[in-house]
């Protein structure tokens, strides 16, 4: 018999799916980028130190800014402003993640992989993420606190960490702009790129995942950074089990969307509990 119109399409999408459903984050890709050379340990381990390290050189920024207007030197003025100087940090991360995806030869955009919007699905399932994660930081925090500070109320700073006072323009920016930019970027930095490459550079995931883990939670405890070093023990205590089911949960799913949209409840319930309207 001979081959029809229909078969020939049949055959070439069979050829194409493959190609075109190529995830190029997973572990098969990465390890063919290891053998290669596209890949290296300079690149992961550049990326999660150097979201904590940003952050130290923004909040000076932001203190210098504030110097030239109230010509007062204040480190812990600048702290309340976090969620305004933190972009910045973002700027600098989705930069420093651009020029490591270039040498894979890939996009930022493949570390985010597959968006399902059908039926609201990655929506419904971000919901469901949020519904699992919520509860190991509600736990988490009053254990911190009663084992840093012997109580289950922490030092907030009023002023810098809880009771933010912020001008209406800072205020918007950090229920806006910050928060559409933040939340991504730190699921791209940690589980979208240096989990993955970790996984397959040490040979081990649960290697993988205590540095990911330990340094996502140290993360929290320089933003702001208050020179306290009980408040940077209570906050990495803290946020240590929280930070490490969203890698456990990206290991599952292999994709971000889901865990972003559960990112994006939590930072925006952060914000609005620790600014004073």
């Amino acid at each position: 018999m001979g081959t029809t119109l229909s078969d020939k399409a049949r055959a070439a999408r069979a050829i194409e799916t493959p190609l075109a459903s190529t995830d190029q984050n997973s572990r098969t890709e990465l390890t063919a980028r290891v053998r290669t050379g596209q890949l290296s340990w300079s690149g992961p381990l550049l990326v999660l130190t150097g979201r904590s390290a940003l952050m130290i050189p923004a909040q000076a920024l932001a203190a210098c800014v504030l110097w030239l207007h109230n010509h007062t030197w204040s480190w812990n003025a600048a702290a309340k402003w976090w969620s305004v100087y933190g972009t910045l940090v973002d700027l600098g991360c989705l930069l420093l993640m651009r020029v490591c995806v270039r040498n894979e030869s890939i996009r930022l955009r493949n570390l985010i992989g597959p968006i399902r919007l059908r039926w609201g699905r990655d929506l419904f399932l971000g919901i469901g993420c949020l519904l699992l994660i919520f509860p190991v930081f509600a736990l988490a925090f009053p254990a911190a606190s009663r084992l840093v500070y012997g109580s289950s109320q922490p030092e907030m700073y009023p002023g810098l960490l809880g009771a933010r006072t912020l001008s209406l323009w800072g205020a918007i920016y950090s229920l806006s702009v910050f928060l559409l930019v933040w939340s991504p970027t730190e699921e791209m930095t940690y589980n979208g790129y240096s989990l993955p490459r970790l996984e397959v550079l040490c040979g081990n995931r649960w290697v993988a995942l205590a540095m990911v883990g330990f340094w996502w939670a140290l993360q929290h405890s320089f933003i702001p950074f208050i020179l306290d070093w009980r408040y940077v023990e209570w906050r990495f205590i803290a946020f240590l089990p929280g930070v490490l089911a969203f890698s456990l949960i990206y290991l599952r799913l292999r994709r971000l969307p889901p865990l972003i949209v559960a990112h994006w409840a939590m930072d925006t319930s952060a914000i609005l509990y620790t600014l004073h309207f």
